[in-house]
């Protein structure tokens, strides 16, 4: 068993120069690990995009005992949670560039997010919503394509973030901020 006595005593274990931490090691580990919170935003975003989205979204209108205008409010009920959790997680993702490696492929991306954020939340989601109320009223509502340009849009982002993403992940697996 290995004891507190052992690794103390001259011999034991862990005998030999104990390491030490300088201000260059810690600064050099804070250049490596500035750019973690950027990666986990970026690939936690992705994946509820992705999850909300790409998977629940489409499965709850296969559901037989689901009716249209049900799946409808629901749909409306979680997208407009969702709008405000991405908001949150912008500026979450807008923060962590701030504080961490200011890359001008970032602050481009984050930029491209907030527009296409900006255009859903503003532009899209009140169109659609008025959609979704009148058919939830039974009125008949004419043809628009404004649902498939909020879908490019949400494919657009998917693709955006995973970019980002990938790339964040291959800047750390190559050190981080140190290159």
């Amino acid at each position: 068993m290995l004891t507190r006595e052992a690794i103390k005593s001259p011999g034991g274990p862990y005998d030999g120069p104990r390491p030490t931490a300088t201000p260059t090691d810690l600064f050099t580990l804070l250049l490596a690990v500035r750019d973690v919170p950027y990666a986990f935003l970026t690939v936690l975003w992705l994946g509820a995009l992705i999850g909300v989205s790409f998977l629940s979204t489409p499965v709850k209108f296969q559901a037989a005992s689901l009716s249209l205008a049900t799946a409808l409010e629901i749909g409306r009920v979680t997208f407009a949670l969702f709008t405000r959790i991405e908001w949150g997680l912008w500026a979450l993702v807008a923060l962590s560039i701030a504080i961490g490696s200011w890359r001008p492929w970032r602050w481009a991306g984050c930029l491209l997010l907030a527009a296409f954020l900006a255009t859903q939340t503003f532009w899209l989601l009140p169109i659609l919503d008025a959609r979704v109320g009148a058919i939830i009223a039974g009125a008949e509502i004419t043809n628009s394509n404004h649902h498939l340009l909020y879908i490019a849009t949400e494919a657009a982002k998917a693709m955006l973030l995973f970019g980002l993403s990938l790339a964040s992940q291959i800047q750390l697996a190559r050190g981080g901020g140190q290159n």
